[in-house]
């Protein structure tokens, strides 16, 4: 018999329905079935329109050189012979019998492996000429070099031996087309091959999957559904599950509406993300509570010239990987990014297409690779240095809409399922429907991915009330995507923090949060209750209760949970809050100290000056969490600004300015008094009552429910700890003055050979109105004595025993 059918049909669009691979090899085959079934092979039944049987199978052979396909037929009823012939061809191949079991006809086929893939498809005539086809009247057609696929995982796994499978969920497409590209000017943006799954062979629930003997020659690749086809849009779409990005959504596809332009190139690559040493790098598994937090943008952090930095690194993760010394004079032991996944490039960050990759445009080269090998680098500085790297996450919602321009990937390729279909009421952002089974899925895996792959130790959930409804907008009560990543054994030593804060221009509707006693949260209350009180402008009892950890939200879980802000990203920056306060920036509570915007007058620039530090103060001093805002330290403005969009990168040449180094110096002294006095700053649980005493200025009750009281003291007595030694163990005693004139406080007596040591008075000139215990300038204060706290100030002393 011939060695191979004529040349089979060329590989452009081939759909190979009628196969149904058999669940396991048929009893009874011939041996040329038996042999390649031994090797890598491919096994495939077909009922015949005259109730009969053909099994084919597909092997590689030669070590992948060629390829033999195996035909066999049951004899019975066939003893006139069988012919074998193309489809669309009137010649044919005669099958001549070889010894099978049960007297089958059997034959064998040889191809070139270089041809791979393409398909066999063919027909079977007897004796009398008379056609056999399968039993939909169709041919009988097999892929060659193409195999049914595995399932599990989603996306793409390259073996070693260079073999791909393609696995993507789908319940909505009908049908699911594999794209292959080869290299940037090798071919236009026209696919290179494209391979029709089956769904009858490449199809598992509503996972579609195929695999591939090599993909060698090809760099990307992308799927069509033709879901939106009847709109005139079919464009290849980006794998969700991707690792690797081509060239994703470059500069010049954005146009004047910051819409993205059609690119053929939003394509997923077909090699490995490189591998990476990751040496002796671990987490470094700080306790929650002693975390201080510092929250970056990649990009603006260095993008000025002023940083002095490589053009090609500032504002890349190597650029702020170069910082790290920052970070340790600041007393940082936690960096939280603003999310880095590929996102829209004008929307910016909390506008992502994409979970599983870094954006390209955060490393030196612009590329996917580069960017993974740039962050690992980064994480694994930062880990050398003792700091945690968390992540701003947004799985609420995407960039993607229904425009050709804006459908990039999971909206074109099973949107039902991925999104809300209605979205929210006033919400123009593609909503994610967080709590269907496959995006849970996705969100999981993705979450999953950056901890085992990218080492990063937690994740911050922005827009967090949409986590908990359901697709009708309703609060659930038990959320399954955040009781699932509270119990996910990845996921268990990772920080998770929900942010109630939304991107989106809509009113967030709050619902109670879940937490399992495992989410912490970004405090909200406790700016805003913070900033009411140095405005004068709050009852003395709500300052007190988020100095003491905010237990009326945390109650059950401690107030290491409460991850405590002044300023953040979007609203007033630090400077911007003690600098403006015009009408429209009411919701801000926010004071100007009598001028508007700039100004020269002294009186007003040293108010502003004692109202920062007093933030500062009253941040390092709360039970919690402290988080810094890119540029508290260094007076970063936006001019009065609230939106995110006007923020502009740090000007590094301030770090060199007097008021800098002042604001700084406090910091890190702050951050070291929290760690000098973890018995008090650094706990997992509230202070007892019994620790706690509240008064006014002269001891006596404060004047709780008076909204025109602005002045508070505590007086904080440590809990006895045998592993606390007595010098790290003396009463604190701090005053709180928002008033507009100064106070005099009357200190509480302390027991004989003991006297109070002044460590902080932010109304005082620098460098001394903060000290360390062990500076000859900290003020001594002997016995039952009063002290003035000016107006705008905060005050701290320490008690020590006087050493005889």
């Amino acid at each position: 018999m011939a060695s191979s059918l004529p040349a089979p049909p060329a590989p452009p669009p081939a759909s190979w329905r009628g196969g149904l691979p058999p669940r396991r090899p048929p009893p009874r085959c011939g041996p040329l079935l038996v042999r390649a079934a031994a090797a890598r092979s491919w096994r495939y039944r077909f009922r015949t329109d005259d109730d009969g049987v053909v099994d084919v199978a597909v092997a590689g052979k030669d070590g992948g050189a060629g390829y033999a396909v195996a035909v066999e037929v049951p004899g019975r009823g066939r003893e006139g012979g069988l012919v074998l012939r193309a489809a669309g061809s009137g010649e044919g191949v005669p099958l001549a019998p070889a010894p099978a079991p049960g007297g089958a006809l059997a034959a064998e086929l040889s191809y070139d492996g270089a041809r791979a893939p393409f398909h066999v498809s063919f027909l079977l005539a007897d004796a009398a000429g008379a056609e056999v086809r399968t039993h939909r009247g169709t041919s009988f057609r097999v892929p060659v070099g193409v195999g049914r696929g595995r399932p599990a995982p989603l996306g793409l796994s390259l073996s070693e031996d260079g073999a791909a499978n393609f696995a993507v969920y789908s319940k909505s497409a009908k049908g699911v087309v594999l794209c292959l590209f080869h290299g940037r000017g090798a071919g236009g943006d026209e696919p290179a091959l494209e391979v029709e799954l089956d769904p009858y062979v490449h199809r598992t629930g509503d996972v579609w999957h195929v695999s591939l003997e090599s993909v060698e020659g090809y760099a990307s690749y992308g799927f069509r559904t033709g879901l939106f086809a009847l709109f005139g849009i079919d464009r290849p779409l980006l794998d969700p599950y991707a690792k690797v990005i081509e060239n994703f959504v470059p500069d010049d596809t954005v146009n004047v509406d910051g819409l993205s332009v059609p690119s053929i190139r939003c394509l997923a690559s077909l090699e490995n993300a490189p591998g990476y040493n990751w040496g002796r790098d671990k987490h470094p598994c700080l306790p929650l509570e002693k975390l201080v937090v510092y929250r970056a943008n990649v990009a603006l952090f260095t993008k000025d010239k002023s940083s002095g930095l490589p053009e090609n690194v500032a504002g890349t993760f190597s650029g702020l990987a170069a910082k790290v010394e920052h970070f340790r004079h600041l007393g940082i032991n936690a960096v939280l990014l603003e999310p880095v996944f590929p996102f829209h490039q004008v929307k910016g960050p909390y506008f992502p297409y994409h979970f599983f990759s870094p954006m390209s445009l955060y490393s030196s080269e612009r590329s996917s690779a580069s960017a993974i090998k740039s962050m690992k680098d980064m994480i694994k500085t930062l880990h050398r240095n003792g700091i945690e790297v968390l992540l701003e996450v947004v799985f609420t919602h995407t960039a993607e809409g229904g425009a050709e321009c804006q459908m990039i990937s999971i909206r074109g390729i099973d949107g039902s399922s991925y999104y809300i279909a209605d979205g929210i009421v006033g919400c123009k952002a593609s909503v994610l429907n967080c709590n269907h089974p496959v995006t849970q899925k996705l969100i999981l895996d993705s979450l999953r991915h950056w901890v085992l792959d990218f080492h990063v130790d937690g994740f911050s959930f922005i827009n967090a009330p949409f986590l908990v409804r359901d697709p009708g907008g309703d609060g659930l009560p038990r959320p399954p995507l955040l009781e699932a990543i509270a119990f996910d054994p990845v996921l268990s030593k990772t920080k998770i923090i929900a942010d109630p804060w939304s991107p989106l221009d809509i009113s967030n509707v709050q619902f109670p949060f879940p937490h399992w006693k495992r989410w912490a949260e970004i405090n909200t209350r406790f700016s805003m209750d913070v900033r009411k009180f140095l405005k004068g402008e709050a009852l003395i009892s709500d300052l007190a209760t988020r100095l003491c950890g905010s237990g009326d939200l945390f109650s059950s879980r401690g107030p290491a949970f409460s991850f405590n802000y002044v300023s953040r990203n979007s609203g007033l920056t630090l400077v911007d809050l003690v600098s403006f306060s015009s009408d429209e920036l009411g919701s801000e509570f926010s004071w100007n100290c009598g001028e508007e915007g700039p100004s020269e007058n002294n009186a007003v620039l040293q108010t502003r000056l004692r109202q920062i530090r007093s933030f500062l103060f009253i941040l390092f001093v709360s039970l919690g969490i402290p988080v810094l805002n890119m540029g508290d330290e260094c007076g970063h403005s936006a001019a009065g600004s609230t939106s995110y969009k006007d923020r502009g990168p740090l000007n590094w040449k301030a770090m060199k300015t007097m008021f800098v180094k002042e604001v700084t110096g406090f910091i890190s002294f702050l951050s070291a008094l929290r760690s000098r006095r973890a018995d008090i700053f650094q706990r997992r649980e509230f202070l007892k009552l019994e620790n706690i005493h509240w008064y006014g200025s002269n001891l006596s009750e404060p004047r709780w429910e008076d909204p025109t009281s602005n002045f508070l003291c505590m007086h904080i007595n440590p809990e006895l700890d045998e592993n606390v030694p007595d010098s790290v163990r003396g009463d604190l005693y701090i005053c709180f003055n928002a008033n507009e004139e100064s106070v005099s406080a009357t200190l509480p007596a302390l027991a004989e050979g003991s006297m109070w040591l002044r460590l902080v008075d932010t109304s005082l000139a620098f460098p001394g109105f903060f000290s360390s215990e062990s500076s000859p300038k900290v003020h001594q204060v002997l016995g039952f004595s009063s002290y003035q706290v000016k107006a705008h100030s905060c005050v701290l002393f320490e008690s020590k025993r006087v050493l005889s």
